[in-house]
């Protein structure tokens, strides 16, 4: 499977609510730069993530990532996509049932077959 097959295969499972972490490497990184959602930034490991995947669930019914443009170069792999979230709980604006859209620019380290590092900017539209 190619690594860009991985990562279509990795947005699936967050979608679907799989076990999405089973694509991270034990040692993985995760960096969120500042956004609407998150001004500060943040930087996850395997056990943060896992952390912030359970909260998420009762943040949003669903979610989808529609991958806009992707290009794949040796363990390296960029994403452009289009996030929609539909929200269980309010968030400022918005209310539950409302959905919420970003564009994420999402970059892909992989080791092997598992990702290492992942890199999130995320732009929200206006909530």
């Amino acid at each position: 499977m190619s690594r860009a097959d991985l990562v279509r295969a990795y947005l699936k499972a967050i979608e679907d609510r799989g076990d999405s972490l089973a694509f991270f490497a034990d040692d993985a990184v995760q960096e969120e730069f500042p956004n609407a959602l998150v001004p500060t930034g943040a930087r996850r490991t395997l056990a943060d993530l896992r952390a912030a995947s359970a909260r998420g669930q009762g943040v949003l019914t669903s979610e989808t990532y529609e991958i806009v443009n992707l290009v794949e170069a040796g363990d390296l792999v960029a994403c452009e996509v289009l996030w929609r979230g539909v929200l269980a709980v309010p968030i400022r604006s918005l209310k539950p049932g409302d959905v919420m859209k970003a564009r994420f620019g999402v970059f892909f380290e992989f080791a092997g077959d598992k990702i290492r590092r992942q890199r999130n900017y995320d732009c929200f539209e206006p909530f």
